[in-house]
């Protein structure tokens, strides 16, 4: 990845919606090299997919937690199965610590939120975090650091 790739995903870190030609004015490229580019790196998987950041909120999903989970190797086929089906989760990360896995999870009200935690605990200990608020707002990957810029 050359330094015209890194800022054609950092414009699109920052907007999926960038179009070509702004993306072409900001590397000083044609609109089809710029969309060869792109293709290049969603081939080589450096670019993942394009997504919408919503409000969850705004959706109806006023709680915000990450659940801890203590999972036993055995159980875990099983259970990434189970944490891919259930439509409240909006992350899971398998983490070194006292607990194996990480879970990002978005639900209505503390009510959803306990019954999950009780299905949860078929799997193992569990240790839950209620997120007041985010500071800082998922981002993405700082693509620029190494080239000694920032924005």
């Amino acid at each position: 990845m050359d330094d015209i790739d890194k800022k054609i995903v950092r414009i699109l870190q920052k907007n999926a919606r960038a179009s070509l030609k702004s993306i072409a004015d900001n590397t000083f490229l044609s609109s089809p090299a710029v969309s060869s580019r792109i293709e290049k790196l969603e081939r080589e998987k450096v670019i993942t997919g394009y997504h919408a950041s919503v409000d969850p909120v705004k959706l109806g999903y006023h709680i915000i937690a990450f659940v801890s989970l203590e999972v036993s190797p055995m159980d875990k086929i099983q259970f990434y199965e189970h944490m891919k089906s259930v439509p409240n989760v909006l992350e899971c990360n398998c983490v070194t610590g006292d607990y194996s896995m990480l879970i990002k999870v978005a639900f209505p009200s503390t009510m959803e939120l306990d019954v999950f935690i009780g299905r949860l605990q078929k799997y193992g200990k569990t240790s839950t975090q209620i997120v007041f608020s985010a500071p800082v707002e998922p981002r993405g990957v700082d693509v620029m650091a190494e080239m000694g810029e920032k924005e």
